[in-house]
């Protein structure tokens, strides 16, 4: 079978693999659709383990089934996860399963960007996601990554009416955007350096402005006089945490959602902080609670996820699509295609 193999993001090669094959338990998916995630792109988190077959926004149909396997046939449609939580756990069992040590261990053998990928049997037993009727693979490759942010928004206490304001207009906080529509937020403010980015978040429900112009003047001007109740930081910049501290609201959430490099420490001015009763917290991955609301909503439309792809790719042309998605600049959604 074809895969694509991340060197760099500025070197993916297609080459030749064998199709992996299944045990007891386990699934043989061929792979429709893939996502490029921003994460896929962070050269300081992939380099050191390159080469490799990235890819997790996956959708496709069961091509084969491993003994044992009852609740799937050959032909079903599906989305599914990579990481997976063993539940049992000290983290399980206290509701935090994204700090899983299994959930960080588990994968697809070898990655979305391929013809085929074998998911192991815990991925089977507590990681798919059949696609309803009138669901594309395309949108299902959105599963994951909305799934994230539904539990970003969950932790973040989000609730109708209140304002939030998103730092980072990537794909990661358009989702947000869309996401804090859906459920009722009251005004949406996102920011971003790139115009196409901007344009998408106004395009999507934001009021959007440029991250320089983010002040706290400004975002009361635009919230009746309120900062927001709730900022999502949606990019690794060390920067965007501080200005998020300038603009929460009293009694307001800081979300951190964006992946930070391990050695960013920032200054806390915990005096406000702790005088006007703001909470810090961060999210990390999903559930697969957050993933079947992820797909709830898809289906039923309150987040249209196919007008956030810009480029629907081949898998020869997953190399471009690694490129574009690192230089953050004309695209939002990147899409490969691993049967073209």
């Amino acid at each position: 079978m074809r895969v694509a193999v991340y060197y760099s993001n500025q070197d993916v090669r297609v080459e030749q693999r064998p199709i992996p094959p299944i045990g007891p338990g386990e699934v043989l998916m061929r792979v429709e659709a893939c996502g490029i995630c921003g994460s896929d792109v962070l050269e300081w988190y992939r380099l050191a383990k390159a080469p490799l077959v990235l890819g997790h926004e996956v959708a496709g149909v069961i091509e084969a089934v491993g003994e044992g396997v009852k609740q799937l046939k050959v032909g079903d449609r599906i989305a599914a996860n990579h990481h997976v939580p063993c539940n049992t756990c000290h983290y399980c069992v206290n509701g935090h399963h994204t700090l899983c040590d299994t959930l960080r261990q588990t994968s697809f053998d070898p990655g979305g960007f391929a013809e085929y990928v074998r998911l192991p049997a815990i991925n089977v037993d507590r990681g798919i996601y059949p696609l309803p009727e009138g669901v594309s693979f395309e949108e299902g490759t959105f599963v994951e990554p909305l799934a994230c942010a539904v539990r970003g928004q969950r932790l973040a206490n989000l609730r109708p009416g209140k304002s939030v304001l998103v730092i980072g207009s990537g794909i990661a906080g358009l989702l947000h955007v869309k996401l804090a529509c859906a459920l009722g937020a009251g005004r949406v403010l996102a920011t971003d350096i790139a115009p196409t980015r901007l344009e998408a978040a106004r395009r999507f429900g934001a009021y959007a402005l440029d991250a320089g112009g983010a002040t706290p003047e400004r975002v009361r001007e635009l919230n009746d006089g309120h900062l927001a109740d709730l900022v999502l930081v949606c990019t690794g910049a060390r920067d965007a945490v501080l200005q998020a501290l300038e603009l929460v609201e009293r009694g307001g959430t800081v979300l951190l959602f964006g992946m930070v490099e391990p050695d960013t420490v920032i200054p806390l001015p915990l005096f406000n902080i702790m005088h006007n009763g703001i909470t810090i917290t961060s999210s990390y991955a999903n559930t697969r609670e957050d993933a079947l609301i992820a797909l709830k909503l898809i289906q039923e439309g309150r987040v249209r996820v196919a007008e956030m792809i810009t480029h629907r790719l081949a898998l020869a042309e997953t190399g471009l699509g690694f490129k574009l998605v690192s230089q953050a600049q004309d695209c939002l959604k990147v899409i490969v295609y691993p049967q073209r």
